[in-house]
């Protein structure tokens, strides 16, 4: 009897010893983590962001999101309603579950700060940068200052008319290119405009480089004026069309 009451003690000492686990019993650590469980904005980004935005939010055939300079621009609101929405028209889809994605709002929103607090940086003012969104208030868009404004600003790396150039001996993508605008909603393009393409070498609205001497960064309405003349090249079907369907095909970036 002694022995048998012994032998129950040690038993039961084994089992707390194991953390209360009876044998056979799943330990918390092992349990499957289910996928509206996760939370940690590093898991959400990689499954869901990084095979479009690169693995480090940027590098990747969708824009930069480490882009301190667009972080700074972009309202939070904006930021969250474009993960929960997508964008019509562009690769980009919808997120949240209650518009057909795989994520909860509770997800879309950790996605959303995170995105900020792991890339932005202190000191990005928008201050004195042309706004994210066009002014209602403006003047209304001009192609054809859209031109001037593109002549002095961007031919000099992609060509007179967007054909593609060459900067310091390095090629230049074709930006008169159909199938490239089709891919980028009018948001897009205006903020490339302003934001450039940092982790491709492409210059903002006030970055000298590739400029003619004397380059004064560009002005909101030139924004304005300079992101309506690509909306027409990809209205008006332009020229090297197969350019970025080419560069997609071979598992490149279509962004030039």
């Amino acid at each position: 009897m002694r022995t048998t009451q012994w032998r129950g003690t040690v038993l039961i000492g084994l089992i707390a010893a194991a953390g209360c686990n009876a044998p056979g019993k799943p330990r918390p650590d092992d349990q499957v983590e289910r996928p509206e469980q996760v939370m940690d904005f590093g898991k959400l980004y990689a499954r869901n962001c990084s095979g479009c935005h690169g693995a480090d939010g940027r590098l990747g055939p969708a824009p930069p999101l480490n882009d301190p300079f667009f972080l700074a621009i972009v309202p939070d609101a904006v930021l969250l309603k474009t993960i929960v929405e997508g964008r019509a028209g562009t690769p980009m889809p919808p997120f949240d579950q209650a518009r057909g994605g795989p994520l909860t709002a509770e997800q879309v929103r950790v996605l959303a700060e995170g995105i900020k607090r792991r890339w932005q940086l202190a000191g990005v003012s928008p201050d004195s940068v042309p706004a994210y969104a066009a002014a209602s208030s403006s003047g209304g868009a001009s192609v054809a200052r859209g031109k001037a404004a593109f002549t002095r600003a961007c031919a000099g790396c992609h060509g007179d008319d967007g054909e593609g150039g060459k900067f310091n001996g390095q090629a230049v993508g074709t930006i008169n290119d159909a199938a490239f605008l089709t891919l980028c909603s009018d948001q897009v393009l205006r903020r490339y405009v302003i934001t450039g393409r940092p982790d491709l070498g492409m210059p903002g609205f006030s970055d000298p480089r590739g400029r003619p001497a004397g380059f004064r960064p560009l002005a909101a309405q030139d924004v304005t004026d300079l992101s309506a003349l690509l909306a027409s090249w990809r209205k008006d079907g332009a020229a090297g069309s197969g350019a970025a369907a080419g560069r997609i095909a071979r598992g490149e970036s279509p962004v030039p």
